[in-house]
């Protein structure tokens, strides 16, 4: 049984970088006919010249996802160009640190309008589309934060639930229409927003200790899970949150099982 994506219309926002270009240049690769959106053009252009040098199909577009005017003409684009939407990835957002009386309003602000503000205006746009076609799938990412928060991540954690709670609501509003809307939680994925990678050799250790796949997850892991959700293989799977995180804290200690492999090994 193979996923198939061929010349489904895929529109993921903050395609220019990090995790978002790995699950645009994934879908692109499966076949899909991909909306690269993204805040800077440079990026995007850089996307798409090496998606379309493979033969991929690929729309550029550039917009603030805040902005419901100009996430709304990158809807009608894509639907002048290609006649459809089938799958939105709201993969775009903003990372904000600080303590309840560090923490600045206008970040905590800030963090809201891009990561929960934004996953609103484009699904928004794309329901009448996807409700002409009767048929959609979107996809909202939210983060293992949103499931345990860590110190000093209050705004962003509480964003990221916000738009597990905002999926799982209009998934129970546009299944009439045969729409699924779907969030998922990547885990520690090293990138630049999060400086995983950069963090001191002890620190990362401990990190991963909380992991039951003890090493970082990979952009590829979550463009992987994606394509499933997208396709026909999902259709009966909506309103939920699925953990892709190699099992952070999914037993109490992870990193005793890892001791134990030490221990036999040595017997």
């Amino acid at each position: 049984m193979l996923i198939d994506l061929q010349d489904r219309v895929v529109l993921v926002t903050g395609a220019g970088r990090g995790i978002g270009r790995t699950i645009a240049e994934t879908f692109a690769r499966d076949g899909a006919r991909v909306v690269a959106l993204d805040l800077v053009p440079a990026e995007v252009e850089e996307v798409v010249a090496g998606l379309e040098a493979e033969g991929a199909t690929v729309l550029p577009a550039t917009a603030d996802v805040r902005d419901g005017d100009a996430v709304q003409r990158v809807v009608d684009d894509a639907v002048a160009r290609f006649g459809r939407v089938d799958v939105l990835v709201n993969n775009a957002g903003i990372n904000v640190e600080g303590r309840l009386e560090e923490l600045d309003a206008a970040a905590w602000d800030r963090c809201f309008e891009v990561n929960v503000r934004g996953t609103f205006t484009t699904c928004r746009a794309v329901a009448p589309v996807m409700k002409a076609q009767r048929s959609g799938r979107i996809l909202n990412a939210a983060s293992f934060a949103a499931i345990v928060p860590s110190i000093g991540s209050s705004a962003y954690a509480a964003s990221k639930a916000a738009v597990v709670q905002f999926t799982r609501t209009i998934a129970g509003e546009l299944g009439p229409w045969g729409i699924t809307a779907n969030s998922y939680a990547p885990g520690m994925i090293p990138t630049a927003m999060n400086g995983f990678a950069d963090l001191p050799a002890d620190e990362q250790s401990a990190k991963l200790d909380t992991l039951s796949l003890r090493r970082w997850g990979q952009a590829q892991d979550v463009a992987n899970l994606l394509c499933f959700l997208a396709s026909d293989l999902a259709g009966y799977i909506t309103g939920t949150l699925v953990d892709v995180s190699g099992g952070k804290l999914a037993t109490q200690v992870p990193s005793a099982a890892y001791r134990g492999l030490a221990e036999d090994s040595l017997g």
